[in-house]
């Protein structure tokens, strides 16, 4: 990923040493949506033209969850309290690009309004168990998918 993505590896001197995060990597285009082909065109990148794409159509990392904080594994933790150490996490540090924290609730009104955002790509919602221990991959985890991005 490193060599595709120099940004990402910049960024990581945000972090504190010896740091784990779960997430993905998103590129958005220039209308706010997001842009998965861009993405997938950065994979293939390298050198120079890694550094020029980076310019073009930065990649940013949307953290959902913090597997190790500065070299303590969290993921025995409940993901309540993993998810209270990485929102910590990312105001101590005032973490900034390409560092995003992926927006969190347990409102179900702000999940309707969330499930309305069709128009920037979003396709869906995961819920996650406030009481569960990290469970690698997404077994634990339940995805709504917006019937509108649904084929």
């Amino acid at each position: 990923m490193g060599q595709a993505f120099p940004e990402i590896t910049a960024g990581t001197q945000q972090l504190p040493d010896a740091t784990a995060l779960d997430g993905e990597l998103v590129v958005w285009d220039a209308a706010g949506r997001l842009a998965f082909e861009r993405l997938q065109n950065r994979l293939a990148r390298r050198g120079a033209g890694a550094v020029r794409a980076a310019k073009e159509w930065p990649a940013h990392f949307v953290a959902f969850d913090l597997l190790r904080l500065s070299g303590t594994v969290t993921t025995g933790w409940p993901y309540r309290r993993r998810r209270a150490a990485l929102k910590s996490m990312f105001a101590t540090r005032r973490l900034s690009a390409p560092w995003a924290l992926c927006p969190s609730t347990t409102d179900p009104e702000t999940v309707r309004e969330w499930l309305s955002w069709v128009s920037v790509g979003m396709e869906g919602v995961i819920f996650k168990s406030l009481t569960d221990a990290y469970k690698p991959s997404v077994r634990g985890w339940e995805k709504y998918k917006n019937a509108m991005n649904c084929s």
